[in-house]
């Protein structure tokens, strides 16, 4: 009798512990839901802690702060210069004639310098300004008449190829001259020590950023930009909208624009087209551009257009939208400088 009184009293210890580690297993497992609640949380705390600070030109988040002056390097975007190395680097590239409907490019680098950059190319006057406007360290191989002026004058903190070709800037034995002049990010270091110029950043530029993609507003479908400077292929760029990236692929004389050293696309975030009057100069098609009284232009991003105008404002040609810094996507952006007549240059389709 005692021998089954002993066993019941077991029996109801084991069931009453296994039903209280069944009940507490229970009350432990969050549903699916609320795992998922949980991680989103996780996450946004996660980003708001760890990504305190947006760059200026680029808009994009990072646990560092943007302190270091911004560099433009005037890049040759002759069809012999192609494919360029740190151009998928830029935050920004601007795009205009050098001479005649032969463009130029200027890559300004702040968020990060890439190893390689080039082939660098000669300095204009209007380069010259929109550095100076920046408040960047400008690089180049070479300059106009005017531009040499001003570069004699201190109007920017600069290097050039011409001072420097064979010490700071390399020749690639890949392309022929003026093709092959290249500057790695070390000597673009290595040149402002030697100048001894500033090397922070004192003037960001007025420009706005919405917090991601998503928050675009609808406009017009614009999935195709097709823009020409004359009428050679070579100068003929199509910038399409890929709806996975949520960004624009370039090409340029049908050929898809990659960084030589990188290998990669270059993608970007926004497409800006700045209308401004032009005029030549001399018999070589040398130009002057009007980079003070603004005009029109078209922004493209998340595979819209908006018709906007640019004006300079501080010394910066900024994207203006109802008299306010137009919002731009965070990422990388191209702005093109096109003469008078934007809607016979620019064309896009939905």
């Amino acid at each position: 009798m005692k021998k089954w009184m002993f066993m019941i009293i077991l029996v109801l210890l084991v069931s009453g512990c296994s039903k209280d580690k069944e009940e507490i297993v229970e009350a432990d497992e969050p549903t699916l839901a609320e795992k998922e609640e949980s991680l989103l949380e996780d996450t946004v705390e996660k980003e708001d802690v760890s990504l305190p600070y947006v760059s200026p030109f680029s808009g994009e988040r990072s646990e560092d702060e943007f302190t270091n002056r911004a560099v433009i390097v005037t890049i040759n975007n002759h069809p012999k210069a192609r494919p360029q190395s740190g151009i998928a680097s830029a935050d920004i590239v601007y795009e205009m004639v050098a001479e005649g409907n032969i463009t130029r490019l200027l890559a300004l680098y702040q968020s990060e310098l890439p190893e390689n950059i080039g082939p660098v190319r000669s300095a204009r006057d209007y380069f010259i300004n929109i550095a100076s406007g920046l408040d960047a360290f400008y690089v180049a191989h070479g300059y106009s008449p005017e531009a040499k002026q001003m570069l004699k004058n201190g109007v920017v903190d600069n290097i050039n190829g011409m001072q420097y070709d064979g010490t700071l800037f390399k020749r690639s034995s890949e392309k022929v001259a003026p093709h092959n002049s290249y500057i790695t990010g070390e000597n673009v270091i290595d040149g402002i020590e030697k100048i001894g110029a500033r090397t922070e950043n004192e003037k960001p530029p007025v420009l706005s950023f919405y917090e991601s993609v998503q928050d675009v507003p609808p406009a017009e479908l614009a999935t195709v930009i097709d823009v020409r400077y004359g009428n050679s292929e070579d100068f003929h760029h199509v910038y399409s909208y890929d709806t996975i990236t949520q960004q624009y692929n370039r090409s340029s004389g049908g050929t898809v624009t990659v960084d030589h050293d990188s290998l990669e696309d270059v993608l970007l975030a926004n497409v800006m087209f700045f209308e401004v009057v032009h005029q030549t100069i001399d018999k070589a098609g040398r130009q002057q551009l009007d980079l003070t009284s603004g005009g029109k232009g078209y922004l493209f991003q998340a595979g819209y257009m908006r018709e906007i105008e640019w004006k300079q404002v501080d010394g910066v040609l900024t994207p203006m939208e109802n008299g306010q810094p137009a919002k731009l996507v965070p990422g990388k952006s191209w702005i093109h400088l096109v003469k008078t007549g934007i809607d016979q240059t620019v064309t896009f389709t939905p």
